[in-house]
């Protein structure tokens, strides 16, 4: 298994709820739309694990571009870990319509979002995705904290995703880097 697969797996077992002693801190009260339980990946580099994750500079765990589904939308998308913690981060050319009331950034399940749903909306289901926050701004770079609670193994998609008509703006696969 390549050493980037290792990383991931150890990545996502660091911040999964498990058995392991790994005090994580409960966020679903934070999220408007229901989390569901991950289990926990089993990891053999742990100390490369925790290397990455306290690093002060950025370490890209996955990284995808985005493509339009309801309403144009491009850009890239990044996993990142910094300082103990995850980021899901759009870089400057990030860009979606200003169109939709209450867009929201989510993680999802699928690594093909829109090819798994219908046009012309590209509805989502409750249970395949989880929530991160409200999108701040309609283009340029961004950030948003990924709660601990997440596995990201679970998830191989970052959308952009209206809540109010469940309407898929955009989506982009994360592929491990």
């Amino acid at each position: 298994m390549k050493a980037k697969q290792w990383i991931l797996l150890g990545l996502a077992s660091l911040v999964a709820v498990g058995s392991g002693g790994i005090a994580v801190k409960n966020q679903a009260a934070e999220s408007p739309l229901p989390l569901t339980s991950h289990a926990s990946t089993p990891s053999t580099k742990p100390e490369l694990i925790a290397q990455m994750m306290n690093a002060t500079k950025p370490t890209i765990v996955s990284a995808g571009s985005f493509a339009s589904g309801e309403h144009p939308t491009q850009g890239a998308a990044r996993i990142i870990a910094q300082n103990g913690k995850l980021f899901l981060e759009l870089d400057q050319g990030f860009k979606t319509s200003s169109q939709g009331p209450d867009l929201v950034v989510i993680l999802h399940r699928s690594s093909n979002v829109l090819g798994d749903t219908k046009p012309p909306a590209y509805p989502l289901k409750t249970g395949d995705y989880v929530f991160l926050a409200p999108l701040q701004k309609f283009s340029g770079a961004q950030r948003y904290v990924i709660p601990t609670t997440v596995n990201l193994a679970e998830y191989k998609s970052a959308v952009i995703w209206c809540r109010k008509f469940n309407a898929t703006f955009g989506a982009a696969k994360l592929v491990s880097q």
